[in-house]
């Protein structure tokens, strides 16, 4: 038996996974990690917690799978996307804490450069929308609020990644500054038609090319772990940001095969080939997993999907852990009325307004504390099926099937209400793992584990199926006064 393990740094906590060549998990350690809020809309990690959490699950993953990292053939890589990080290349150290990807607070930047005109421009070779959610306005704000940050950059004393670009880095000792395609396009720098860093964008947004990484093919040895990292080298081989991996771990390979991702946000991909499709409706044109040349998805990013669970859990206490929220939402025949519109931190595909704020409405004095959990849960499946029928008008298709994955995959009743918004099935595969077993694929992939992309996609397997039973009608409805619900919670933060 070969084995392959997957790094997953996700946006709270970091995870390792052992796969063996069945595609199977033979074990998983976790370890959650702090999240900061220096202000209102401000997100941060600490890259060395990053680190420290990421590299004691991987060695206690292989501890628990009773192999040494010896036995490893190769590691993979998947992160959370967008996150920007900028460290000092002699030291290691970063100069600032990583923002995260659902922080705003370049939102007045961002609507200076499109006052400027550089919207078009920024859909045209990146295929986003001009939006703080990705990393370049980020960088930005490091250089210029970091004392002699800029100046060091241009030099070539600083290193700027995504958190797989740090994750490669610590594993190497230093000796890979390196991303792939799937993550640099998330960077709002990158050309995603050349497969290159923008010269026009990296003046634009004062961005030195001295900062930023190679950019490699997502499938592909970029070099090994240090020995005394993991106890013996280990090809790094694999590497994409989360919802690449995962529409890769889905085996969703094809053109016009979609998946969801349910974790902190929920991010819906659907595979175009080698076809980029630009978005009317509000969506991303982004760079699959690498593997067989260029590939491209169109994606539609929720930024508040499992963290409104975790806020049920954390802001309001109406439930000790999130495996709970699924009992009580159920307890309640409906939600009574009320609508949450989980916009924390502002909302995501199809709106794109970064001053959108959280907003919960139809309550009255008999408003339960399950209903309100209900209303959650709805409000995940209500934001993926604006995404999915966005999805379809772009791509001038129509679903029949919606891969789904992530943590909140896991809670029928979501899952239910979902093919019910939808009218199409909802099937979810038997390994859940699959944005772990996305980096591992491409990680096995390059170094023989796996023999090709169809060997991998017949592992794929479903477990359970949800078939709608709601009546067009009636969901028509609910949809109707979702977006109602939303227009209330729309550019309320403006100053």
């Amino acid at each position: 038996m070969r084995y392959v393990l997957a790094l997953d740094q996700g946006t709270t906590s970091s995870r390792a996974i052992v796969f063996g060549e069945d595609g199977a998990v033979r074990s998983v350690a976790q370890s959650e990690f702090r999240q900061i809020f220096p202000q209102p809309g401000w997100v941060e990690h600490d890259p060395l917690e990053i680190w420290a959490t990421q590299h004691s699950v991987a060695v206690e993953a292989l501890r628990r799978a009773g192999l040494d990292a010896s036995r490893i053939e190769a590691l993979g890589i998947t992160n959370q996307r967008e996150t920007a990080i900028v460290w000092e290349r002699a030291t290691g150290q970063p100069i600032h804490n990583a923002i995260v990807w659902q922080d705003r607070r370049t939102a007045a930047r961002c609507d200076e450069l499109k006052r400027e005109g550089r919207a078009a421009l920024v859909r045209e070779r990146t295929g986003l929308v001009l939006d703080p959610y990705f990393s370049a306005t980020k960088i930005e704000w490091i250089l210029d609020h970091v004392p002699g940050a800029r100046a060091r950059a241009e030099a070539g004393e600083l290193a700027f990644g995504t958190v797989d670009t740090w994750l490669a880095w610590n594993l190497s000792g230093g000796r890979l500054h390196v991303t792939d395609p799937s993550n640099a396009s998330r960077t709002m720098l990158f050309d995603i038609a050349s497969g290159d860093w923008d010269e026009q964008l990296l003046s634009i947004l004062r961005v030195p090319r001295e900062l930023l990484p190679d950019v490699r093919p997502s499938a592909g040895v970029f070099g090994h772990s240090a020995a005394d990292v993991l106890g013996a080298p280990v090809a790094i081989a694999g590497i994409a940001g989360d919802q690449q991996a995962a529409l890769f771990g889905q085996a969703a390979v094809q053109a016009g095969m979609a998946k969801n991702t349910y974790g902190t946000g929920s991010f819906i991909l659907l595979h175009t080939g080698a076809t980029r499709i630009v978005s009317d409706q509000g969506l991303l044109t982004t760079a699959a997993a690498q593997v067989n040349g260029r590939e491209y998805a169109l994606e539609g990013s929720v930024f508040v999907a499992g963290a409104v669970v975790q806020w049920l859990r954390d802001g309001l206490g109406i439930i000790k852990s999130s495996a709970e929220v699924e009992a009580l939402a159920a307890s309640a025949r409906d939600t009574g009325g009320v609508f949450l519109v989980p916009a924390f931190a502002g909302l995501g595909a199809p709106h794109w307004d970064a001053f959108a704020r959280g907003a919960m409405l139809g309550l009255t004095r008999g408003t339960s504390a399950a209903q309100i959990a209900r209303a959650a849960l709805e409000a995940i499946a209500f934001q993926t099926a604006e995404v999915l029928v966005a999805m379809e008008r772009d791509a001038g298709l129509r679903l029949t099937e919606l891969r789904v994955d992530g943590g909140a995959a896991s809670n029928d009743l979501l899952m239910q209400f979902q093919a019910d918004l939808l009218g199409v099935s909802v099937a979810r595969p038997q390994t859940v793992e699959t944005t772990a077993l996305g980096a591992a694929y491409l990680a096995g992939l390059a170094t023989g584990v796996w023999r090709d992309v169809p060997e991998i996609a017949s592992h794929w397997r479903r477990a359970r199926v949800f078939e709608p039973q709601m009546s067009r009608a009636e969901a028509a409805e609910r949809i109707a006064n979702w977006l109602r619900a939303v227009e209330r919670a729309k550019d309320w933060a403006r100053d």
